[in-house]
């Protein structure tokens, strides 16, 4: 035996690595049959399928520009990274951009801006900046939010995001007084570290489950009751990157914790469906929506992404009618996501959030009835400019998504569907979000939102107002094609957003339904 440890030996390194690669192979050539490539070319053929595996990692760090990228380029997430981290984030020599662009946004300044005067809340507070309408004031609820905050974050649960991204984002919020969207998981612990939170629950009913699947009014009731961070409640109609389909969780990914939170069972596949269970028509969803907003006292919501608009006519009509109907509504993009969904669902289906929203806003308008809304754009609008756009079109909120995971650390690998996200962002993976720094995410979350609303303010006040709810559509042009250059979004999307009320900064600052913090 020592004889033969000795001729082991003595064989040359290069030797193993030859007779390895002859395994290789023989196995390519004889035993697998998946891959012709392998088959056809053994050994070198693998190098092909590393390449293809780190193709995208390549583009991004060496061949694509700083425009160049979707979903978000170079110079998108370079601001927010900069802006997360209160570092510099001006550009020098001039914009890159292509300013003439199909769809470029210009924002009109005035010729003499708006000065801020003494004694001002953004004097001693200069991040200050809440929505200028109180969600559930008009249908007179009993528990009136008025969010902190403009800039918020969207629906992303706990599951399809890591524990320590959920801990991050509350903390953030906190942190900058804006609120917390749970995302149609459920409320997790994670969620329960201090922000503001709306209440997100679509399909399958999670957290407020019943036995059957159904949706249980009694565990709404005690989950409002035993946590007064929860300010409203949204339902999900769909949302903008898989908008009518429903989803499988399947057993082997459901936890005790899991399935505690989402009120099921352990280790069993949970399906849901693409449609709800508690309503099938708009009358009986105007019914669910006031049967929530009565048992709970809280503002109700809902959030759809815009194909078809009989529907949403028919809402319409209903709401005038009854004088009933939604606090408030958040319009989802098709550009929008931050989970899976098939590239079919992905890139076709639904409408983009500027196509969408005018659409829907044209509806509400003619019935008169936008005034008693509070509308929230959801779809990469996590940039001051493009947020002025969404406020003139009549936005007066937006959520954030994968802007809000960015400033945490996401590097838009763009594999939240593998559980392999090197950020730790995106995965259940113990190991992978250990390496978040839950109190530096939560700081950077929070100075990106602050960051955003002093950008959004100097914008608004280069433009010669106070709040952004007083940008008017033409205030904002955007290039149309060549026979019609550019012109602004009233022509474009042919209708006049309804001018939100809006007396002064104070009168917000002295609300008593402001959430958050005020001194943020």
């Amino acid at each position: 035996m020592e004889a033969f440890f000795d001729f082991l030996g003595d064989i040359p390194w290069w030797t193993w690595i030859l007779f390895f690669l002859l395994l290789v192979a023989i196995r390519d050539i004889f035993f697998q049959k998946a891959h012709t490539i392998s088959h056809n070319y053994p050994i070198v053929g693998h190098l092909r399928y590393w390449l293809e595996s780190i193709g995208p990692e390549m583009r991004q760090y060496f061949v694509a520009n700083n425009r160049e990228e979707l979903p978000f380029n170079r110079i998108e997430r370079s601001w927010i990274y900069a802006s997360a981290k209160k570092e510099n984030n001006y550009e020098g020599f001039g914009t890159d951009r292509d300013i003439y662009k199909h769809q470029h946004i210009f924002i009109k300044n005035a010729m003499i801006g708006y000065q801020v005067p003494e004694n001002h809340p953004n004097i001693a507070h200069p991040y200050f900046l809440p929505c200028a309408k109180v969600m559930g004031a008009h249908n007179k609820r009993r528990k009136p939010y008025r969010p902190a905050s403009i800039i918020n974050v969207s629906a992303m649960s706990f599951g399809s995001l890591s524990a320590a991204a959920i801990e991050s984002l509350n903390r953030g919020v906190e942190k900058c007084g804006a609120y917390h969207n749970t995302g149609e998981g459920g409320l997790s612990p994670y969620h329960k570290q201090g922000g503001d939170v709306i209440f997100h629950f679509g399909t399958g009913y999670f957290g407020v489950r019943s036995k059957d699947g159904g949706f249980s009014m009694d565990k709404l009731k005690v989950l409002v009751d035993e946590n007064p961070c929860v300010k409203a409640i949204e339902i999900k109609l769909s949302q903008g990157a898989k908008p009518g389909k429903g989803g499988v969780l399947p057993g082997s990914k459901i936890t005790p914790e899991l399935a505690e939170i989402r009120g099921v069972e352990v280790g069993k596949d949970v399906i849901s469906p693409p449609t709800h269970k508690a309503f099938s028509t708009i009358p009986e969803l105007l019914d669910f929506i006031e049967s929530i907003a009565e048992e709970t006292g809280l503002p109700v919501g809902i959030k759809g992404a815009i194909g078809k608009i009989e529907q949403w006519q028919q809402l319409a009509d209903l709401m005038k009618k009854t004088g009933k109907g939604p606090d408030f509504i958040t319009i989802d993009g098709g550009e929008g996501g931050t989970g899976a969904a098939p590239p079919s669902f992905a890139d076709h289906v639904s409408l983009p959030w500027t196509y969408g929203f005018s659409s829907v806003y044209k509806i509400f308008l003619d019935h008169g009835l936008t005034d008693r809304i509070v509308f929230i754009g959801s779809g990469k609008l996590g940039f001051p400019g493009k947020a002025a756009m969404a406020f003139a079109m009549g936005a007066d909120c937006i959520n954030v998504a994968r802007e809000a995971m960015m400033s945490i650390g996401c590097i838009q690998a763009q594999v939240c569907h593998t559980n392999r996200c090197p950020a730790g962002v995106a995965t259940q993976n113990k190991w992978r979000q250990s390496g978040i720094n839950v109190p530096l995410k939560s700081d950077r979350l929070a100075q990106y939102f602050k960051t955003f609303r002093k950008e959004l303010l100097e914008i608004t006040h280069a433009a010669g107002y106070e709040h952004p709810c007083q940008f008017h559509m033409e205030d904002i042009q955007v290039n149309v094609d060549d026979d019609y250059l550019s012109s602004d979004i009233r022509r474009v999307y042919k209708y006049q957003k309804e001018q939100v009320p809006f007396t002064s900064m104070q009168e917000l600052y002295d609300c008593e339904h402001l959430g958050g913090q005020k001194t943020t």
